[in-house]
């Protein structure tokens, strides 16, 4: 088995990555919000859970509109988070385990409160200092164009001189001017600053957003179509996989430019100069398997998050297709593919799968066939226990989305992770009262506690499908080889091992083999909803 903390090792190839909401992860100081010292104290349970690296979403200075992906300081922590020292003190002690640390960089916009934004405001238009974003004039007293926002509305705001920014997301978060050599300059040094301080990688938030086509003209849109209604962070359940293939159909001149490239391969060389060992994944919500490669070429970033399975139907026929269109696509540019069940802006896969026991049974059945692929698997904090999304009371929802649009939004899926005992806050800080999203009152199963002790738990069944995912995952090669075990059959062959999935609804025979893992009990027949590996 490769060394995965060899520095000459691209090791993120084969990594397990585990996103960590900072906010939702672990307290330190009982005010019921997660931060840096909560996430160190609790680094041995990522280490013991058998992953390689962790991906933390912005802890930067922020006034958290967006809770954090509204950045006001790039180079300096949220006193809510901690200190800078916190940073420091959390990268060492994860390279003490041997973990690996990614930080979040948002580059396409910044908070309304960065010290550029606020110069912009207080200067006239045609300014060196509104040059930096994207204001523009209007004649006839509506906004510029015709694009709405990601989270609802129109994506421009008026100031009190009369001209408009844009924002592709909250009015708070204005968008930046990447023709402006300002801009790219300002973000090399950030990418600089974060690697002196020892971080080995950058997940790259709406990395196909930085360029829009100069002219800023209307969106051209189908009959049935809102403007600026696909692409950036939004819910799986309102996209399906043949939307995602066929959004180059549509007319975006706010997404996906050619010119962004050019950003990423000169990040590349900040990154190969700080070692090879450095790494960048952009979350680029792109047209096509194809444009989503663009990202990933040698010269480039390094990943690029793979959607299309999060974004399938529960089908053999749908993941067949979304793991060869994923291989044939990063063969061309010698990558490494990802993959990606979950995360902060979706919701969850136990629920998005039906929920309850059917769900959970799909869920673990579905990470065990994600894992025995060639590349990187990113899991989402939570998923490890079995978490379903949470139906937050409207009173306790704090997703812009929701407060733009009145649409329920994503704080179900970043509810704080239970670790303890038998009553919110479940052992999540020192204090006693709920957390900044409250827990349900029927989590006391699910805490990593009381499942630390069953070893037929969620969290057993992730520790065992990681540890024995680590004795194959550089050697198996790159080669699957679907196999024909019938239509509602997922099953392949990735060197030694062999991987079938039922999602069926009937048990169906095994072909021969050592069981080395099943998603669920399993006697000679393979149940519905239930994956295996063999040898």
């Amino acid at each position: 088995m490769a060394d995965l903390n060899d520095p000459i090792t691209d090791w993120w190839r084969h990594a397990v990555v585990y996103q960590v909401y900072v906010r939702s992860f672990a307290d330190s100081d009982g005010d019921g919000i997660g931060d840096l010292p909560g996430i160190t104290a609790r680094l041995p349970h990522l280490a013991d859970l058998g992953v390689d690296a962790l991906w933390l979403t912005p802890f930067y200075t922020s006034p958290q509109h967006d809770h954090g992906y509204d950045v006001a300081d790039y180079k300096d922590v949220d006193p809510l988070f901690g200190k800078l020292d916190d940073a420091d003190d959390l990268i060492a002690r994860a390279h003490e385990l041997g973990l690996r640390v990614i930080v979040d960089v948002v580059p396409n916009h910044s908070s309304d409160e960065h010290e550029w934004f606020q110069a912009a405001l207080a200067a006239e238009p045609g300014s060196p200092e509104r040059a930096r974003y994207l204001f523009r004039d209007s004649d006839d007293g509506n906004p510029p164009n015709n694009w709405e926002s990601v989270f609802g509305g129109p994506a421009w705001t008026q100031v009190d001189d009369g001209q408009w920014y844009l924002h592709l997301f909250d009015s708070t978060q204005p968008d930046l001017d990447w023709r402006n050599p300002e801009v790219p300059e300002m973000f090399e040094g950030v990418l600089r600053f974060w690697l002196d301080r020892g971080v080995d990688g950058f997940r790259v938030d709406v990395a196909h957003g930085l360029f829009k086509e100069a002219s800023l003209r209307d969106q051209v849109l189908r009959e049935d179509e809102p403007a600026g209604s696909s692409h950036g962070r939004t819910d799986a359940d309102s996209r399906d996989h043949k939307e995602m293939v066929e959004r180059d159909a549509r007319d975006e001149p706010m997404w996906d430019q050619p010119e962004v490239h050019e950003v990423y391969r000169a990040w590349h060389r900040i990154l190969d100069e700080a070692g090879p060992d450095r790494m960048a994944v952009a979350e680029a919500w792109t047209s096509t398997v194809e444009s989503m490669a663009a990202y990933i070429r040698p010269d480039e970033l390094d990943q690029t998050f793979n959607f299309a399975w999060l974004l399938a139907e529960w089908s053999a026929e749908n993941f067949a297709e979304v793991i060869t269109d994923t291989l044939a696509s990063v063969e061309s540019v010698d990558a490494s593919p990802t993959w990606v069940l979950s995360n902060h802006d979706v919701t969850r896969h136990v629920t998005r799968y039906g929920g309850g026991a059917k769900g959970l049974a799909r869920a673990r059945a579905a990470t065990l066939t994600m894992l025995a692929l060639p590349g990187s698997s990113y899991l989402y904090q939570g998923e490890e226990l079995g978490l379903e999304q949470v139906d937050v009371a409207p009173e306790h929802r704090q997703d812009p989305s929701y407060l733009r649009t009145g649409e329920v939004g994503r704080d179900g899926c970043r509810v704080p992770i239970p670790w303890g005992g038998r009553q919110a806050p479940y052992d999540f800080g020192p204090g006693a009262g709920q957390p900044w999203i409250p827990q349900p009152s029927d989590w006391a199963t699910l805490t990593v506690e009381a499942q630390d002790a069953d070893a037929d738990s969620t969290l057993a069944f992730y520790r065992d499908a990681l540890r024995i995912r680590r004795s194959f995952a550089w050697t198996a090669g790159e080669e699957v080889d679907l196999l024909d075990l019938g239509t509602d059959v997922l099953a392949f062959r990735r060197g030694p091992l062999t991987v079938v999935l039922n999602c069926g609804t009937k048990p169906v025979e095994l072909p021969e083999g050592e069981v080395l893992l099943a998603s669920g009990p399993i006697d000679g027949t393979l149940p519905a909803d239930t994956a295996v590996w063999l040898r």
